[in-house]
């Protein structure tokens, strides 16, 4: 097991905002372009293949209502779901079909408050063998990442085995926790984590926070990282909550914003995505400028899945889904908004296959209005 200390100290930034950013457009006496802007060059990316500048979002059913605070979301091989409950620590298993709702238990070490508490999900790789889920919650005294056996055909109630923490030392705060996990193409464990309200940690190489982490599934620094012994895979970050491969293998990420830009990145190991120093888009060649940016109420960005050619990304605040399409790890045009308004908050959206996404909605997490209905996972159609 791994142990992971960070470095800095844990401040929350008055008047920092939250994951809704505090925002509601460009800062005063900056430019006022429009709400959401993307680049593209067809020249640098002439051999791929580009989708459709307008695409379509066609919500099939609903799968389940009735979900408390869901955060992460995890398909099984079968079919079903696992969902986690940010605010009750549970893990709940959603039969892909009907809907039914088995909860398999509370992790324990779990300690929600604000922002934080049982977050991302993922599957081991070899989950077929291994049967491991793995999680990002807040405790007590950081953020961290545990595994836990998944034993199905135990009785209910004894399924889910106690966590083992593979990696520790994430800044915590009320704000700014980060908390998206997923594997990569090459077997390797991604978390996205935030500055906890401490804008100084993302420059900071040695901490933890405002980074993307690059992880093996036992919680060591990943070979190939970009920096010797560190498991920090790219640094100047916000609060990472999105994360997402395309089909040629290149990592993209959602950000939010302060009070001006929310952020979809296409990542490079390595580099300085700016915060503090620059939100969106900056002409300072230190930083790994957005491949696509959005007024902070049409967006607060989530998560983020890849299908059809597109990256769809899901909105808090924006109450939407955000379609980008790509050409290589540019935008081949201008973002597309979908479902706006109809679910309220939306918080995780992840591949089903093909054409076909798992929308979670957020709308019990404190920030949500009930007139939105309780929060639910849908299934939807895109082009």
């Amino acid at each position: 097991m791994t142990a992971v200390l960070a470095v800095g100290t844990l401040l929350l930034t008055a008047g920092c905002s939250s994951d809704d950013s505090s925002g509601g457009g460009p800062a005063k006496g900056g430019p006022t372009p429009s709400s959401t802007t993307s680049q593209s060059s067809p020249s640098r990316q002439a051999a791929e293949e580009t989708p459709p500048a307008k695409g379509s979002a066609k919500v099939l059913r609903t799968v389940a209502t009735g979900l408390n605070t869901p955060w992460g979301l995890a398909p099984l091989p079968d079919g079903d779901l696992l969902v986690s409950s940010r605010d009750r620590a549970t893990i709940t298993r959603v039969d892909g079909e009907s809907g039914k709702k088995t909860e398999l238990g509370e992790v324990p070490g779990v300690s929600p408050a604000g922002e934080g508490g049982l977050m991302g999900l993922a599957l081991s790789p070899d989950y077929a063998s291994d049967h491991m889920v793995y999680a990002y919650f807040t405790s007590a005294s950081d953020n961290r990442i545990v595994r836990m056996l998944y034993e199905e055909k135990k009785p209910a109630g004894e399924q889910l085995g106690a966590p083992d923490t593979i990696f520790r030392g994430i800044p915590k705060g009320f704000i700014h926790n980060g908390g998206r996990i997923a594997f990569g193409p090459d077997k390797m464990l991604y978390a996205g984590t935030g500055e906890s309200g401490n804008t100084g940690l993302s420059q900071d190489k040695k901490s933890l926070g405002g980074k993307i982490l690059r992880l093996t599934p036992e919680g060591d620094p990943a070979p190939g990282n970009p920096f010797p012994d560190s498991p920090v895979y790219s640094f100047g970050h916000r609060n990472v909550q999105g994360l997402a491969w395309d089909a040629k293998q290149r990592l993209f990420a959602s950000e939010f914003g302060q009070d001006t830009w929310d952020e979809l990145n296409a990542i490079k190991p390595g580099d300085n995505y700016g915060w503090p120093k620059a939100e969106g888009r900056t002409d300072d060649e230190e930083f790994h400028s957005p491949l696509a940016q959005w007024a902070t109420d049409d967006a607060s960005p989530s998560g983020i899945a890849y299908a059809e050619g597109s990256i769809w990304m899901a909105g808090l605040k924006g109450q939407r889904l955000w379609r980008i399409p790509l050409k290589g790890t540019e935008a081949s045009a201008d973002p597309q908004a979908f479902l706006e308004e109809e679910f309220g908050r939306l918080r995780t959206v992840v591949s089903a296959g093909g054409d076909k996404l798992w929308l979670v909605t957020s709308n019990t997490d404190g920030r949500g209005d009930p007139k939105d209905g309780d929060d639910r996972i849908v299934q939807v159609q895109v082009s």
